[in-house]
């Protein structure tokens, strides 16, 4: 799959990457890719750190309310405490994409 570098890599093409790549229908891969993304999530809501092998960590934090500023008026507001979340690419990923 080529990417253009002007262009978002968005879930349907994605999508139809797995249908071409694996010989599966348009439908089937995106009730899969679909699953894979739901498991994702539903692991972070139970924070769980979630590894893939050769690609990265997804981990969720907590951040901590503090004053922000409006950089127009100076006005000053509260932003409330909130979930995050990290992704750290693996080495090998970074590898990949720094020697190609």
């Amino acid at each position: 799959m080529e990417i253009n570098k002007k262009e978002n890599l968005i879930k349907k093409n994605i999508s139809k990457s797995i249908s071409r790549r694996f010989g599966l229908s348009s439908s089937f891969s995106s009730k899969f890719l679909d699953k894979i993304i739901f498991i994702i999530i539903s692991g972070l809501k139970k924070n769980e750190k979630i590894k893939i092998k050769n690609f990265g960590t997804f981990t969720k934090n907590r951040k901590k309310s503090r004053i922000g500023r409006n950089p127009r008026n100076k006005e000053t507001f509260e932003i409330t405490e909130r979930n995050i979340i990290s992704f750290k690419a693996s080495k090998y990923l970074k590898d990949k994409i720094n020697n190609e």
